[in-house]
């Protein structure tokens, strides 16, 4: 985690209750609508997974990373030692068509079996991460989810030409 992160409240910490938050974007549908709060969802959170790369000093370096490396950095500021946004179990490239496999995440926990919800945040977050360390522009879609029989919501990112 960040520096600048581990001071947000000096009494309550850094966390809020997940319930909240599951709230807030609930509002935020109810509000906008589905398709506007997705769009909204998502670049919010490009711009926070853009961020989480340049604190990790990844923007602009251009030493390779492995899947693996770039993995573990996702889930140092995602995971249970960061904001604990979701956990990621496996990233797999295709092509140039990058495979996250999430598990845990803030999108899905506590929707009912069959839920249409999408990980609209989290998928952001992925993809401003992997846009700021591949320095290119992706295209992101969900193509699994836990809550219509998946083992993952898995997430796939394709470059833009």
């Amino acid at each position: 985690m960040t520096q600048q992160m581990s001071r947000l409240r000096p009494e309550l910490g850094d966390f809020s209750s997940i319930i909240f938050l599951k709230a807030i974007l609930i509002g935020i549908e109810q509000a906008l609508g589905d398709k506007t709060a997705a769009i909204a969802m998502i670049s919010a959170g490009r711009n926070q997974g853009r961020i989480f790369a340049r604190d990790l000093n990844l923007v602009g370096n251009k030493a390779f990373l492995s899947l693996e490396q770039i993995q573990n950095n996702i889930n140092l500021v995602l995971g249970k030692e960061g904001t604990r946004l979701c956990l990621i179990d496996k990233i797999e490239q295709q092509g140039d068509i990058y495979k996250v496999y999430a598990k845990e995440t803030f999108c899905s926990a506590g929707e009912v079996e069959g839920s249409s919800r999408t990980c609209t945040y989290t998928l952001g977050v992925i993809q401003g991460f992997l846009e700021a360390l591949l320095e290119k522009r992706l295209y992101g879609k969900q193509t699994e989810s836990v809550l219509r029989g998946g083992t993952h919501d898995v997430l796939e990112f394709c470059s833009i030409a």
